[in-house]
């Protein structure tokens, strides 16, 4: 899932739910079809592009595409990052939602265990060409281990850093990071004269998990036992999530505002030389839609603690990106396999990845060699050899929630100056832990 999202999970409201319901899906009357004869289909697409309208202007001529193919219209809403999760809850609770619909891979265990997403069976994956299509790393990452998959990969990310090359220059720093000791004294040379060394979405839950289960890995640790159950306030974790919220309390390389960015303040900071580096997912269409030249960048494999990216402790990315999903309530089931078809079509798959800087998680349209760009083959190396699946379990989204809001706490204290150590942040994860559901 892409970074840009503040992921805001909580309660579902009334509000919500009546959102919902007026957005409908298949079953309404104004857009419905039959399972023989569709003719209609209702979209939500998340944000994947510098705002809703760009992904409108790369979306649309696919969907009119799609109609003039089929017969088919899509009638398109693409959903901000901030209300997508609790839009989706709503519509598993209420029966009422779309046909067709993105969401985040690291959701995918928690929104499959609602039981409103249709299961990606063999008879349903033969129908868009078979599961041998996909790359295995973005199938890693469709539901929990043992069941059919809630749905379908559409985009795949993985985190890089992406580093400004003059500032870089201007600093004396010779070359790019490979260790978060040499990422945290290039950060301290960059940050000087109202500039800063690295940026981070610190108001943003979901953000935060993704560096926090990297960082807590790296330190031999999980923020779950192998069976499943919350494991928040090991040592490896306290120490995971304490070297990441210290980026801002303790090395000093990150502006203490960065505390309230949650959506896309970072990439625009770095876009505009305000900061050197940037921790991001896929960032290179992000950055040349906000006016940044890609001459002006480097990217390369996020730091580890010691050494060179690979498995185990020298993880630095979760396999992020975007999966496909059907609505079990859809009374336009042919149309909508139809259309994931379409989406997931070698043909597609080139025009959409290649318009957010994604990677093709379908291996026909991996190979075109536009996808093979040094950027591209970091990415593409990251996932392959370094990345690990978010937690497959049925509470991530709750998991999110928790200790991405204990660290969005944890580094607003920071902002203000107060002192993090491994006490604090052991009983703002001991807080997170205390909120999971209980089995």
């Amino acid at each position: 899932m892409r970074s840009i999202r503040a992921a805001a999970i909580g309660a579902v409201t009334m509000s919500l739910a009546l959102a919902a319901s007026a957005c409908g899906g298949g079953s309404s009357g104004d857009g419905g079809g039959s399972n023989d004869s569709p003719k209609t289909l209702t979209y939500w697409a998340s944000n994947q592009g510098a705002s809703v309208e760009v992904d409108k202007k790369v979306l649309q001529p696919e969907l009119d595409k799609f109609e003039k193919e089929t017969g088919i219209k899509v009638e398109l809403e693409v959903v901000p990052w901030s209300d997508l999760l609790n839009r989706i809850l709503t519509a598993t609770t209420s029966g009422q939602g779309p046909d067709v619909l993105n969401i985040g891979n690291t959701w995918s265990a928690s929104l499959q265990a609602t039981g409103g997403l249709l299961p990606w069976n063999a008879e349903n994956l033969d129908k868009i060409g078979g599961k041998d299509r996909f790359v295995d790393s973005a199938l890693g990452s469709t539901g929990a281990e043992g069941q059919d998959p809630a749905a379908v990969p559409l985009y795949s990310m993985s985190y890089a850093l992406y580093y400004n090359k003059k500032m870089f220059a201007d600093a004396g720093i010779a070359k790019p990071p490979t260790t978060w000791d040499e990422l945290v004294a290039a950060g301290k040379k960059l940050s000087k004269d109202g500039k800063w060394g690295i940026g981070v979405e610190g108001s943003n839950p979901a953000e935060n998990i993704h560096h926090a289960v990297v960082f807590a890995k790296q330190q031999g640790a999980e923020f779950f036992t192998p069976d499943g159950k919350p494991d928040f306030t090991s040592d490896g974790v306290v120490a995971g999530v304490k070297q990441f919220v210290d980026l801002m309390a303790k090395d000093k390389i990150i502006a203490p505002g960065n505390a309230e960015y949650a959506q896309n303040q970072s990439v625009s900071d770095f876009a505009t030389g305000k900061t050197g580096m940037l921790l991001w997912q896929s960032a290179s269409a992000n950055l040349t839609s906000q006016g940044m030249n890609a001459d002006d960048y480097g990217i390369v494999p996020v730091p580890v603690q010691s050494g060179t990216p690979g498995a185990d402790a020298q993880v630095n990315s979760m396999v992020m990106g975007i999966n496909l999903a059907v609505f079990k309530n859809t009374d336009n089931v042919d149309g909508a396999t139809e259309f994931v078809k379409f989406m997931t079509s070698d043909a597609e798959q080139k025009i959409l990845n290649e318009a957010y800087s994604t990677i093709p998680p379908v291996k026909g349209a991996q190979a075109d060699p536009v996808f093979n760009t040094p950027a591209n083959e970091v990415l593409k190396n990251t996932l392959a050899n370094s990345a690990i699946a978010a937690p497959q379990v049925a509470d991530e989204s709750q998991f999110e929630t928790a200790v991405g809001t204990a660290i969005k706490d944890l580094f607003a204290d920071a902002a203000e100056g107060s002192a993090i150590t491994e006490e604090s942040v052991k009983a703002a994860l001991e807080k997170a832990q205390q909120q999971m559901p209980t089995k």
